[in-house]
């Protein structure tokens, strides 16, 4: 499926349907989905706008004094219930959220960095955990209107990681030894952890 077929299927599911309609799009670390969440907000065009996970990355100043720094990425990483807080918002409230965007060059997240507007309707929410069959990640499915999972094989994964890795500054062997240490780990988490999707996609993003 393309993204614009997705676009096409997310607005056919929400034309009989009031209020904000949030696709959620889960996928492991690799898979696209900042990507494929983008082009799908592009696709349906105005009124549309991603929301990404990542935003609630704990700070590192956090994960160092909990020993979970090399392990940044993981569910436990997350502040979960913010998250799960937000999503519960974007479901009930009409009026504007102010959404935090985590920004990968300062490795830190930036609190309401963005603006979920009244007339965004179709929301299109990203991150690797939002299937995941877990407390209290479990509790977001019933916030969503659509489920989607992208499905990539692990090879290709670790061939994008290793390239993401190199492109902010990792040598080989440095990158070598996050992906086998956390990424991989993540990657397992979110395909064995994680309920059926409404719809599986492969994105070769």
């Amino acid at each position: 499926m393309t993204p614009e077929a997705l676009a096409s299927l997310i607005r056919a599911r929400a034309e009989d349907q009031p209020g904000r309609f949030l696709t959620a799009l889960a996928g492991p670390p690799g898979s696209g989905k900042s990507t494929m969440a983008a082009t799908v907000v592009q696709a349906l065009g105005p009124g549309a706008r991603a929301v990404p996970m990542d935003g609630f990355h704990l700070d590192d100043r956090v994960l160092e004094a909990r020993g979970l720094r090399s392990r940044k990425g993981s569910p436990e990483t997350f502040d979960a219930a913010g998250f799960l807080a937000l999503v519960h918002r974007l479901r009930d409230e009409e009026g504007e959220v102010a959404i935090p965007i985590f920004d990968r060059a300062m490795e830190l997240s930036r609190a309401a960095a963005d603006i979920v507007l009244q007339e965004d309707r179709f929301l299109v929410i990203e991150g690797n955990y939002l299937l995941l069959n877990r407390s209290p990640w479990a509790d977001l499915r019933g916030l969503f209107d659509l489920t989607v999972m992208i499905d990539v094989p692990e090879a290709e994964l670790d061939r994008r990681l290793l390239a993401r890795w190199a492109h902010h500054g990792k040598t080989p062997a440095e990158a070598r030894a996050w992906i086998d240490g956390n990424d991989l780990p993540n990657i397992r988490c979110v395909q064995r952890e994680s309920g059926r999707a409404d719809i599986s996609l492969r994105w070769d993003a």
